[in-house]
């Protein structure tokens, strides 16, 4: 089963420049992005900390859900859903 990962503009570089990643689900979300790490190991240092969590300023979206609303890392994923990664936004 195969999903589809947004990745930000801002990401784009370790992607060689693709805004959409098509990849191998795994059943949960953590499992997916470790199949795209795969492919673009640099994100992973973007997207997770150390200890393998995701970062502060970094949300994630299954199927335009918030996984921090969800179970996280261990989000279900399905064949067909579309996963935005999308960096915090703050100012004032």
């Amino acid at each position: 089963m195969s999903v589809v990962v947004r990745v930000p503009a801002q990401l784009r570089s370790l992607t060689g420049g693709v805004g959409e990643v098509k990849v191998e689900a795994s059943g949960s979300l953590k499992d997916t992005l470790d199949e795209m790490f795969l492919k673009y190991p640099d994100l992973k240092a973007r997207i997770l900390d150390d200890s393998g969590a995701l970062r502060r300023f970094v949300n994630i979206f299954v199927s335009d859900e918030d996984i921090r609303f969800q179970e996280g890392l261990d989000t279900k994923v399905s064949d067909g859903q579309v996963i935005s990664i999308v960096p915090a936004v703050a100012g004032g």
